[in-house]
């Protein structure tokens, strides 16, 4: 007797919901697991390049459902000195070319839009079931076993590990802890009402808080990246600054912490006054240390798979870690597509996970990696250099067509291959 496939997704952040969407087919159950009580995503905005956006919002039917919640399509980044001369502009409307475009949403929103699609009856295949205060403490990848901390035991086909840059899935598939690198620098968070910062006059002369325009002023080794979300009621702002200590737990799933509002002000002290207006307007802020992982020998151990942080944490300087957790999930989707009864041995299953990470990883350690060389110095010895410009690179990011296309393209490259090879023995035979 057959019975539906069961699949668990640990982690019910932006990762772990999508991959509840990318694998809601047929009659399958799928568990989201979540540590938290409240099920919901904190912080500022968000934001999703091409290559992301036109999965959920085109793929996935989500445009509407985020338009409603203030989505905002980036038009344009521009770059300000200490001296607040305008160095750069760059208008984003050539990001049509890959097929989407790069969009901010308040992560709040982002995160409460999927968890609907995930959950709701209106999409096909059986709704996901969130779990809250169900934090996994061990996985058995072979079996598809997950313990919590309350001693309850969960099987599953499929286990997903989407729980973060501390990921207890990860530790069980690699068998030891893999601790994410301090990266030397550090980001405060903060957001404020755009209605405040319209009486900022000496602001809004040098830039408009409701145009959808990502604003940076650089400076030394820190700068602010700026820009609207929510239909403009809101304006948000990342600081970053060299490393700082922090007081962090190890039940936290992030290293995150209270930010020091007086202490994020002089860190900026000589940053022109219009640049400092948002600091100044701040109530909180949240205080982020960036780290992120060297790449992983693997993301797969039997009926376990990792996605998102848990897989490849990576810097936000190329906008890329939510996206590729898009990516991750749609590959999900994609590679599991024609499973619907939970009959398949920890082999089978074992080797559509590996065909997954195939698919993935390349991709995914390459855009990590620049990530990681672009918040170094050139002259740093340590920096991975990657020979690509950053208008190939963007190209490589957001041309990006899903997991079938990449397996389409990569069955055509092995025939290529294996006709040379013919071809040569061919001719050795005839010599011959």
């Amino acid at each position: 007797m057959t019975r539906p496939f069961k699949i668990v997704i640990v982690g019910g952040g932006i990762g772990g919901l999508a991959t509840a969407i990318a694998l809601r087919k047929g009659d399958r159950e799928i568990i989201v697991l979540e540590q938290s009580s409240l099920n919901r995503e904190i912080g500022a905005t968000i934001s999703l390049q091409p290559n992301a956006s036109k999965i959920v919002e085109q793929q996935w039917g989500l445009a509407a459902e985020l338009k409603a919640r203030g989505s905002m399509t980036d038009e344009a980044f521009q770059v300000y000195n200490l001296a607040g001369e305008l160095q750069m502009q760059i208008q984003l409307s050539t990001l049509a070319k890959y097929g989407g475009e790069r969009v901010v949403y308040h992560r709040v929103d982002l995160h409460e839009a999927l968890k609907k699609i995930a959950t709701s009856l209106d999409h096909p295949g059986r709704p996901a079931t969130i779990r809250v205060s169900c934090r996994v403490v061990t996985c058995d990848c072979n079996t598809g076993q997950v313990e919590l901390e309350n001693g309850e035991k969960v099987s599953a086909d499929l286990i997903v590990g989407a729980d973060g840059i501390k990921s207890s899935i990860r530790r069980a598939i690699l068998g030891k802890d893999v601790p994410a690198q301090p990266t030397g620098h550090s980001a405060y968070r903060t957001v404020i009402l755009t209605s405040e910062l319209l009486k900022e006059e000496e602001f809004i002369n040098v830039v408009d808080p409701r145009k959808s325009v990502t604003t940076m002023v650089i400076g030394h080794d820190r700068r602010l990246i700026m820009g609207p979300a929510r239909n403009s009621s809101i304006y948000s702002v990342v600081a970053l600054i060299p490393d700082e200590n922090m007081a962090e737990s190890s039940a936290n799933s992030s290293w995150t912490t209270s930010g020091d509002l007086d202490k994020m002000l002089k860190s900026f002290e000589v940053f022109p006054e219009w640049a400092k207006k948002p600091l100044r307007l701040a109530r909180e802020a949240g205080l982020w240390q960036l780290r992120d992982l060297d790449p992983l020998p693997t993301w797969y151990k039997g009926r376990a798979i990792l996605v998102g942080d848990a897989a490849h944490a990576m810097l936000p300087t190329q906008g890329q870690g939510a996206s590729q957790s898009i990516e991750d999930a749609e590959a999900l989707g994609a590679f599991f597509a024609e499973v619907q009864v939970g009959n398949l041995s920890v082999r089978e299953v074992e080797n559509i996970n590996r065909a997954i990470f195939d698919c993935r990883y390349d991709r995914a350690t390459l855009i990590q990696s620049y990530s990681r060389q672009s918040a170094k110095p050139a002259t740093d010895p340590g920096s991975i250099k990657i020979k690509m410009n950053p208008a190939e690179f963007m190209d490589y990011n957001c041309f990006y067509k899903g997991a079938l296309d990449w397996q389409r393209r990569q069955q055509e490259l092995n025939r290529v291959e294996q006709k040379s090879v013919d071809q040569c023995f061919e001719a050795l035979r005839i010599k011959a």
